[in-house]
């Protein structure tokens, strides 16, 4: 099943230049440019807050966007380029790359979990650690999955799930390339105390040289 694909609400610039880069600016535009695809370069402004909102919301560079601009079919862009102030750090240029159903694009995406009630580990009071909540797939524009699915049935304290247990849709493959760890299931911090004390207890009835020396002489 597809993800759902987030708006980017943008306008065509009429003008190109520094010119009309520095004039967008003025009216709290940041200016861009659409390209690849097959078509002409598109120059665009983008709002400068929802703009800033997004980036300091991460993952920007790597998130798949449905660009709509006035005039023009809506069409899927990622972002190839954002270009900073030196002093300000704030985005001046941004560059998008348009892509066909088809293209192969790196993104993250979100892991769910299920069938918690049918996980004994969780049921004697285990403790759910998501080690990755999120992972980076390369997937097809076309087919992108709204998350991935863990079945937690049967699962007990100290079981973990890695990505080779996940079904993958047709075509996904994560980027790192080594079975990682997803999540875990991990024992109730007070069973965890209680197992430490008794380390501890056992670690202090073994006798040391000088007690195994009295006893002897004894």
């Amino acid at each position: 099943m597809a993800g759902q694909i987030p708006d980017l609400n943008a306008e065509a610039r009429t003008g190109t230049g520094k010119g009309a880069a520095r004039q967008a600016r003025r009216a709290g535009m940041v200016p861009g440019i659409v390209y690849g695809g097959g078509e002409d370069p598109l120059p665009i402004n983008l709002p400068f807050n929802k703009l800033f909102t997004q980036l300091k919301a991460g993952r920007f560079m790597s998130t798949l966007f449905n660009m709509k601009v006035e005039g023009h079919d809506d069409v899927r862009v990622i972002c190839r380029n954002v270009q900073r102030d030196v002093v300000k750090d704030l985005p001046t240029h941004v560059d998008f790359m348009r892509l066909k159903r088809t293209s192969r694009v790196n993104l993250f995406i979100p892991v769910a979990f299920e069938n918690e009630e049918a996980a004994p580990g969780l049921k004697q009071g285990g403790v759910l650690n998501a080690v990755r909540p999120e992972v980076e797939l390369v997937v097809t524009a076309g087919d992108i999955p709204e998350q991935l699915v863990v079945d937690l049935t049967g699962l007990e304290i100290g079981d973990t799930v890695t990505i080779s247990s996940i079904n993958l849709p047709e075509g996904a493959k994560p980027t790192i390339d080594r079975d990682f760890v997803i999540a875990n299931i991990s024992a109730p911090s007070g069973l965890r105390a209680a197992d430490d004390e008794d380390e501890d207890v056992a670690a202090d009835e073994v006798p040391t040289a000088g007690e195994e020396e009295a006893a002897a002489e004894e």
